[in-house]
């Protein structure tokens, strides 16, 4: 199947408001542009300077959102142009974001990344550290960065109950964090959560954004 069959394929499958973002990190402009003919202008990478050659070069109107773990010594290169962030897990990369935003003239998007799954290797805020970064006085007094939501990855198993549980636990914080910081602030209002093998768990279970890449583009 073509990139843009499987692209439709995917669209087909979300209910309407579920935002989707076609991961095409180690994928070429020619698959990209093939998904951008389709209509599709989010688009997901995790290497900064992979991106950065990828926004040079193609259509400007295209909507990159950065969903890898980021180096606060990278952010000046994202920093111009970037719609989104991802995966913010630390006070530091935050303060970096809102510094390199400030610098570029921009109000950058960020959604923070909790560690959800039974993996160490992910990254991401504990539960309870989330809590504690929005109780920081130091969070509202950054002005060039908008806390859009959170982000979590789900155990990589065949156990859909396990990952329906980790995608329903992250909804449950994302509702707690909206209700006790964010009850006035609609901008407060992204669960991103799913990818290729999970993402229909994870719209029963809430989420507003997907990452689906092998599903579009085939796998890597």
């Amino acid at each position: 199947m073509t990139t843009e069959s499987n692209l439709n394929k995917v669209r087909s499958s979300l209910p309407v408001g579920v935002k989707l973002i076609a991961v095409s990190k180690t994928k070429n402009s020619e698959s990209i542009l093939e998904a951008y003919g389709a209509g599709q202008r989010r688009f997901g990478e995790n290497k900064v300077q992979e991106l950065v050659t990828k926004w040079e070069t193609l259509p400007k109107d295209i909507e990159w959102h950065f969903i890898g773990h980021l180096q606060s010594n990278k952010v000046r290169f994202i920093a111009p142009f970037i719609s989104m962030i991802h995966a913010i897990d630390s006070f530091k990369i935050l303060k970096a974001v809102d510094e390199e935003a400030k610098r570029a003239g921009r109000i950058i998007p960020c959604l923070i990344q909790v560690h959800i799954a039974m993996e160490e290797t992910k990254f991401g805020f504990s539960p309870e550290e989330v809590v504690e970064l929005f109780h920081n006085k130091e969070v509202s007094e950054l002005k060039n960065i908008i806390i859009a939501g959170v982000m979590g990855m789900a155990t990589y198993t065949d156990d859909e109950e396990l990952i329906s549980q980790e995608f329903s636990s992250l909804n449950s914080l994302f509702q707690t964090i909206k209700e006790d910081f964010f009850k006035n602030n609609p901008a407060f209002c992204e669960l991103s959560m799913g990818m290729s093998q999970d993402y229909h768990l994870a719209i029963e279970n809430g989420s507003t954004m997907v990452r689906v890449g092998s599903s579009i583009f085939g796998e890597r």
